[in-house]
């Protein structure tokens, strides 16, 4: 493949992920819109986002095992066209309970498209110091999803309404699908669970279900569908999480970090959302402003972070962004009731955090993983961070909806701290992670 179509094909599978990003932040600022036409609690918001996120986090791991079984090109254009079609099924849902099906949906198709992006961008950088640019300028083109998403959702809702947040899927799906090319590489032959899948979506439902309601009976039920899962990957013969993956050195302590760096990240904009719209009564588009500090830094720094993970490893930036994510998370806390510049420094310190986080997780667990399983070893990860990104959700959610906005930031905080803790004690053998 040329050079021109190299870089083709990475703006089209980097576009991909803008679109599953952009979906779910340019829908948070439409949130307050949708209860008003559609109706429902705070609980029914945290639905329409999680319906998303539940899904998404379920399937990474047969989404990434399919990109390996059947080839990475061809699972990632029928998520993509899958993603475009059911989006503008979504800007015609009648009722909140049919916009929460479809969520679901996308989350399905969202999970076709990361994993494999994530392949076929191994296969097109097979060097690792190259390898690590390419995923900083992934990481870089889609960091700009979260810095237009919430301006863009303001926009559109304040122009239009709030089916118009889901119509900007179409045209975005059709563009990714039209760059990215190239010839389809043999597939592994390796099989596919579908009870194991099943299981893990019911389990993330539960365990959302037992957060936002306070449900017991679903907090049980998770614990007894986790320990089938549990059971039943032990004696497949295709099992989602490969052992040969999960007994890699250092790759628990990168999936719990990425786990916490989404629990933050989405939580965070959840509660803020929330806290500026219902709190302070700022429009769609103020909000989306007001986001600025936290997503702009997405957009540029990974370039930075890149650059450092093919220098010296991927230890260090993730360490420095869990530290920042603690901080910011700890600023916000203490400055629910501030003026806005205050709160402003929590949001920059969470978005340089995560710039320096995301694109360093990434770059280690890919470039770690054996031959043919990048595309599993991707859509593990990043069904981890979902995992983080849908508890995360649920938990602040909670908290937020009893009027404590600051406890909600203090268990952010904990939460990143936690993760900072873990990924300092790793062994300093394990920080260049192969590259």
């Amino acid at each position: 493949m040329t050079t021109t179509a190299t870089r083709g094909s990475l703006l089209g599978v980097s576009l991909a992920y803008f679109l599953v990003l952009l979906d779910t932040t340019v829908l948070t600022v439409a949130l307050p819109g949708i209860r008003a036409d559609l109706g429902g609690s705070v609980a029914g918001q945290q639905w329409v986002v999680n319906g998303y996120t539940v899904s998404f986090a379920a399937f990474l791991l047969g989404g990434g095992a399919l990109a390996d079984r059947f080839g990475p090109l061809r699972v990632f254009r029928c998520g993509v066209a899958s993603f475009g079609v059911l989006s503008l099924v979504s800007a015609f849902a009648p009722n909140l309970t049919v916009l929460v099906v479809l969520r679901v949906l996308l989350g399905v198709a969202g999970a076709a498209c990361l994993p494999s992006s994530l392949a076929l961008i191994s296969r097109l950088h097979p060097d690792p110091a190259a390898r690590a640019k390419a995923l900083g300028a992934w990481a870089a083109i889609t960091g700009v999803a979260l810095a237009a998403g919430p301006i863009a959702g303001g926009l559109l809702v304040d122009l239009a309404d709030w089916r118009a947040v889901f119509l900007v899927n179409v045209p975005l799906a059709a563009l990714g699908l039209a760059l990215t090319r190239g010839r389809e590489t043999a597939p592994t032959g390796r099989g596919f669970d579908v009870r194991s899948q099943l299981a893990a979506c019911v389990f993330l439902g539960l365990l959302t279900e037992a957060i936002v309601d306070a449900q017991p009976l679903a907090a049980v039920l998770a614990l007894l569908v986790l320990a089938f899962f549990v059971h039943r990957e032990r004696r497949s013969a295709a099992p989602s999480v490969p052992p040969v993956l999960v007994r890699s050195r250092g790759v628990a302590v990168n999936l719990f970090a990425g786990a916490a760096v989404n629990f933050v990240l989405s939580g965070a904009l959840f509660a803020v959302t929330l806290l500026l719209q219902d709190e302070r009564h700022l429009t769609p588009v103020e909000t989306g402003l007001a986001f600025l500090p936290l997503t702009l830094p997405t957009a540029f720094n990974p370039l930075l972070t890149s650059r450092i993970v093919a220098a010296r490893g991927p230890r260090l930036p993730v360490v420095a962004g869990l530290t920042l994510l603690t901080a910011g998370a700890a600023v916000l806390a203490a400055t629910v009731h501030a003026p806005y510049p205050l709160l402003a420094c929590g949001l920059l310190l969470l978005g340089l955090g995560v710039s320096l986080a995301l694109p360093a997780l990434v770059t280690g667990v890919v470039t770690a993983a054996p031959d043919g399983y990048a595309g599993t070893a991707g859509g593990l990860l990043n069904a981890v961070r979902q995992v983080g990104a849908t508890v995360g959700v649920a938990a602040m959610g909670a908290v937020v909806a009893t009027g404590a906005f600051g406890w909600a930031f203090v268990l952010a905080a904990a939460v990143a701290a936690s993760g900072q803790l873990l990924s300092f004690c790793q062994r300093n053998s394990n920080s260049r992670a192969h590259l």
